[in-house]
């Protein structure tokens, strides 16, 4: 079996972690390692650059509205960057806060329109009094995979060109309350507002991202058995 290696970017890991999001980065460092895969991770935060062009992979997690604010600024420094990432086809896992900004805005909790890097077509409004939580189910028809997870958000996000949701809501509220979407799939960005977090209870999900990451670097032929025979 070929040595395959790994380098995901933490985007902001010091600053996101609301409800645990942290936990994804240490599933998909579990999955990689049942795969054989050698992996590394780095933190990319405030006042550091992004190079497109290190990572495999990148891990951005939501956070709390003054930490949000904080980045919305920072990361404008970053938008270049992470768009060419983006556009080149980079691996992403975005969760709540890191899902709305890297779309065109979301509107915090005082009102203010806070801008993202319109890296993604989709923008997200507030709610008044109201939030979406509780548990939440998804089905994605392209993969025919099911995801379990659990919401907590008061933003409403509305998908847009080249968008596709992650999964059609089955139990829950989703993206928006009223289209049925939760998430988004852009080219090899996935976003989502399932804390829990997401990859701790859909280790499928977590085995196809670091799948896509592979074949960026490798090329599509990989040597590399699955995660169900690696854990038999």
């Amino acid at each position: 079996m070929a040595n395959y290696e790994l380098t995901i970017a933490h985007l902001y890991g010091n600053l996101m972690n609301t409800y645990g999001d942290n936990g994804n980065l240490l599933m998909l460092k579990y999955v990689a390692k049942k795969l054989g895969i050698t992996c590394h991770t780095e933190i990319v935060s405030i006042h550091e650059p992004f190079d497109p062009d290190k990572y495999d992979l990148v891990f951005f997690g939501g956070g709390q509205d003054f930490e949000q604010l904080i980045i919305s600024k920072d990361i404008q420094e970053k938008k270049e960057a992470l768009t060419n990432y983006i556009e080149n086809n980079g691996v992403m896992l975005a969760i709540c806060g890191g899902y709305q900004l890297l779309g065109h805005y979301y509107m915090g909790a005082n009102g203010e329109k806070i801008q993202g890097i319109s890296a993604l077509d989709h923008y997200t409004l507030s709610q008044e009094n109201n939030r979406f939580i509780g548990d939440i189910v998804i089905h994605n028809e392209e993969f025919d995979e099911t995801y379990y997870g659990f919401e907590n958000h008061n933003g409403r996000t509305f998908l847009g060109e080249g968008e596709r949701p992650l999964g059609k809501v089955v139990q829950g509220q989703g993206n928006n309350g009223e289209d049925k979407s939760e998430g988004v799939i852009y080219k090899n960005v996935y976003g989502s507002y399932f804390h829990g977090p997401i990859l701790a209870r859909n280790e499928h999900l977590a085995e196809r991202l670091i799948r896509l990451s592979l074949e960026q670097r490798y090329g599509k032929d990989l040597d590399l058995p699955t995660l169900q025979e690696a854990l038999a």
